[in-house]
């Protein structure tokens, strides 16, 4: 319920579109990584994915599931916390692993943390964590790199600037594009599979930055 009403109200605050390398049906259990830069893009990216028919659970930060009402929901719809930078932060590979043997799909972000920036201009993605190939490793899941653009023109920089630019965000209609890269099979090394799937992030990534204006380097 939760997320299909921020799937719904979504499309208020910017335009978004959509691109798919995919051509096959993916597997049940299947991995999407995203670049993380704004508060915004987890509607963006739900959204996008929802428009193409996948609807996974998300692995967010666990500050979620202390504001009232929302951690409720969070849980209620199997999305996974992860207790950052505390003994209880592999309990999120666990139980992300245990949604993808269940045949959930999972998203998660690869940097684990937004960028310190105030800017709303797309930058590559940093890099990446290491959870990402040891879930791969452990689980055998394909995974589907995702690139975003955009939503930082939604909300980005300070507390206040966040709050005015989605206050504004349904008048300005910022553009938002996502890009959904090939499938593939991170190596098993968990070194040279963090790099590969940051590589394809980053492209991903720089055709959604092509597709809002930007001129990625």
């Amino acid at each position: 319920m939760f997320s299909r009403a921020v799937i719904a109200l979504t499309p208020l605050f910017g335009r978004l579109t959509v691109t798919s390398e995919i051509k096959l049906r993916l597997p049940a259990g299947t991995l999407f990584v995203a670049n993380h830069d704004s508060m915004a893009d987890p509607a963006v990216v739900m959204t996008a994915l929802r428009r193409l028919e996948f609807e996974p659970v998300v692995m967010a930060t666990a500050g979620l599931w202390r504001i009232p009402l929302l951690g409720r929901a969070l849980s209620r719809e199997g999305h996974i916390p992860v207790h950052r930078r505390t003994a209880h932060a592999a309990l999120a590979l666990d139980a992300a692993a245990e949604a993808l043997a269940g045949g959930r799909h999972v998203l998660l972000y690869g940097e684990g943390r937004l960028p310190r920036r105030r800017d709303a201009s797309a930058t590559a993605p940093e890099p990446f964590r290491t959870g990402l190939a040891r879930l791969a490793q452990a689980t055998g899941a394909l995974v589907v790199p995702v690139g975003h653009a955009g939503a930082r023109r939604i909300a980005s920089g300070s507390a206040a600037k966040q709050l005015a630019g989605t206050l504004t965000a349904p008048v300005r209609r910022p553009h938002c594009h996502v890009h959904l890269g090939a499938p593939l099979r991170l190596p098993a090394e968990t070194e040279r599979g963090t790099a590969a799937a940051r590589l394809a992030v980053t492209a991903a990534w720089r055709t959604a930055a092509r597709a809002v204006g930007e001129h990625p380097k």
